[in-house]
């Protein structure tokens, strides 16, 4: 099996330490490794080093060779430019059937946290076995709670158990529901969080590319007959822009016919948001998650985020404090999804020099 782990997003919701030129996946947020090294690690020894693909923006790649030098660097392969996650999965899959036509490809990304990495190896096995038969394949997080900031998988009928795992027909994929339609899903046990983890062999998703994205696997195999000769730049170049922007939900899951869902518990987070980060980071007795320096009178239920200055704070209850050398956030922890907008508003008033 190979791993292709995603790691090009911007993160804009964890400004301001997640910038254009380094964004969240490169940062140790949650402990001294970077996300995309911590990532990395998970999966081993399940996935060899040199089995081990990223796929990035183009500008990250000295950087991601950097931060695993135990994988080759061909390993590290660079969009010109990012048009979501079905453009980038279906030209990582060129690569791959390259080394191996054969080749079964669990795609992963660096920016989730997932406190059971044994639990996700032995899932990852049961799936690898599963996606033999020419099946699409991903993971399913049972719910803890009605979340609506997540996609669900409705589950039908059980196909098998594999090595522990029960495997299931996937009925359908439901994009965020609001509250009362999280519930219902979450009361009735048949849904699961979608992951965004996908294990299949790399010549069934060319396939469903071929069939249900044919203006892109055109597009592909333009640039598969350049690879590895002198015009593969350039046909990059002339191609890629052309890309539409889709993601591998929309583009291929939604609208396959066979795909599977082995639901897991594995301790899994999207890391999306410093309210994420709230809840990952231990607390003090205070109930405040603080990174760096801190005093503080009355302040309660807060994430303090500092660089190198002493942050203090007073009477402040379930905020958000983000400080770095350039600029400072402070937010209601609640309103932390709207970060993004921010940084919208930001690029918008022609600020790039804090993006």
């Amino acid at each position: 099996m190979y791993a292709l782990i995603m790691a090009g997003g911007s993160g804009t919701r964890l400004w301001p330490r997640s910038r254009g030129s380094c964004p969240k996946q490169l940062l140790g947020l949650l402990s001294e490794r970077t996300m995309l090294q911590e990532a990395c690690q998970r999966i081993t020894p399940l996935v060899p080093d040199d089995k081990i693909f990223v796929v990035t923006n183009e500008a990250y790649t000295g950087v991601v060779r950097q931060q695993i030098p135990q994988a080759p660097a061909a390993n590290v392969i660079g969009e010109l430019e990012g048009h979501g996650t079905a453009p980038c999965i279906g030209l990582s899959a060129l690569y791959l059937r390259r080394l191996d036509p054969e080749a079964v490809m669990a795609v992963l990304t660096a920016d989730h946290y997932i406190e059971k990495a044994d639990e996700l190896r032995r899932a990852l096995a049961a799936a690898a076995q599963v996606a033999e038969a020419g099946r699409l394949v991903t993971l399913g997080i049972k719910p803890n709670r009605p979340a609506t900031g997540y996609g669900y998988i409705h589950r039908s009928k059980k196909l098998a158990q594999v090595s522990g795992h029960d495997v299931y027909r996937v009925e359908k994929f439901t994009e965020k529901p609001d509250l009362a339609t999280a519930q219902a899903f979450v009361e009735s046990g048949r849904y699961y969080w979608n992951s965004g983890m996908f294990i299949w062999k790399v010549a069934t998703i060319l396939r469903e590319f071929e069939k249900l994205m044919p203006r892109f696997y055109a597009q592909l195999m333009e640039i598969d007959a350049a690879l590895g000769t002198a015009e593969e730049r350039a046909v990059l170049e002339r191609v890629w822009p052309q890309v539409e922007n889709e993601t591998i939900d929309y583009g291929i899951m939604e609208r396959a016919e066979d795909v599977a869902v082995i639901p897991v518990d594995i301790g899994w987070s999207d890391v999306g948001s410093w309210a994420t980060l709230f809840d990952l980071l231990p607390a003090d007795e205070e109930g405040n998650v603080i990174v760096g320096k801190h005093i503080g009178l009355d302040t309660t239920g807060c994430l303090i985020h500092g660089s190198r200055r002493l942050v203090t704070t007073i009477g402040l209850e379930d905020m958000i404090v983000v400080d770095t050398e350039d600029a400072l956030l402070i937010c209601p922890k609640e309103r932390a999804q709207e970060v993004r907008d921010l940084v919208k508003k930001l690029k918008e008033s022609g600020r790039e020099e804090y993006l």
